[in-house]
């Protein structure tokens, strides 16, 4: 049976949020706490939900002027006509963890940054850069857009594999998964630091690995992968992070293991030496004639 490759989410409305905190959680780990604002109107899906986030570089002006659907083409060329220094930065990003309101406290989202690059010696990219940067108080938008494993495919026996772009997503889906889930999550990092320990059920085995200086990123744990015993069929593969690493899961477990390609999830996060992937929305403007 096929399914669909996403779950769309309820409202892909532009929803401004509020910097509630932050948080270093290793050399290499910003965790950024979201609220505020317009929150009531986030809805969690757990899994591996993301989001298109719109980071202020620009101060507040720039963001008042994002358009609405600017993941979507026309928005998306609406969104480049926003003057260069006033536009705000768009990245993707995966909802670490989402509490609801209490009584004490409204509800929050926390997204977890790597941190490429330093902003002290001006090395880091933009988004590293404010996530190292950001104060409470400081706005953002975000436009929801859903789930990309599909809980549809299973959720009692998974494999899930990706590099340290990945680990927020994967840890979000451990989360997610039924107690009594089983199989076997791969996460390779590049350094032991950055290897956040998070919650997972007992029978889901953790298989941390450390990349060495000038490996390419996602090829041990393609390697690791490849030694895995995979669970009995059906089961749900899901694979993310550098592009070479989630397309190149899918093939080795379609092609090489017979792994029916409905039951695989996989998502390219990033490319080795782009600054920043470019989401299709991006890629289809590119090609737009304006009016």
């Amino acid at each position: 049976m096929a399914y669909s490759k996403m779950v769309k989410p309820e409202s892909a409305d532009l929803i401004q949020l509020v910097v509630l905190r932050t948080r270093r959680l290793s050399t290499h780990w910003i965790r950024v706490t979201l609220g505020g604002g317009e929150i009531e109107k986030f809805r969690p899906m757990g899994f591996d939900q993301w989001f298109r986030l719109f980071l202020p570089i620009g101060g507040d002006a720039g963001l008042e002027r994002v358009p609405a659907k600017a993941n979507k083409v026309f928005g998306y060329l609406k969104f480049l006509r926003i003057p260069d220094g006033e536009r705000p930065v768009m990245r993707n990003y995966s909802v670490r963890a989402f509490r609801p309101a209490t009584a004490d406290a409204g509800a929050e989202i926390d997204v977890d940054f790597v941190l490429h690059g330093s902003a002290a010696d001006g090395t880091a990219g933009p988004a590293s850069r404010w996530a190292e940067t950001c104060r409470p108080g400081e706005h953002v938008l975000i436009i929801d857009e859903g789930l990309t494993f599909n809980p549809q495919r299973g959720v009692d026996r998974v494999v899930l594999v990706g590099d340290e772009t990945a680990l927020p997503a994967i840890a979000s889906i451990c989360a997610s998964l039924p107690a009594g889930a089983i199989g076997t999550a791969i996460v390779e990092t590049p350094s032991e630091e950055d290897a956040l320990e998070f919650a997972h059920p007992s029978g889901i085995e953790v298989v941390r690995i450390v990349r060495p200086h000038g490996v390419a990123p996602g090829s041990l744990a393609l390697d690791a992968l490849a030694r895995t015993t995979l669970p009995e069929a059906p089961f749900h593969a899901y694979a993310a992070g550098e592009q070479a690493l989630a397309s190149g899961a899918r093939k080795h477990l379609v092609g090489e293991r017979g792994v029916d390609k409905n039951a695989v999830s996989f998502c390219g996060y990033w490319r080795v030496g782009a600054a920043s992937p470019a989401s299709k929305a991006a890629r289809e403007a590119a090609a737009e004639p304006l009016a």
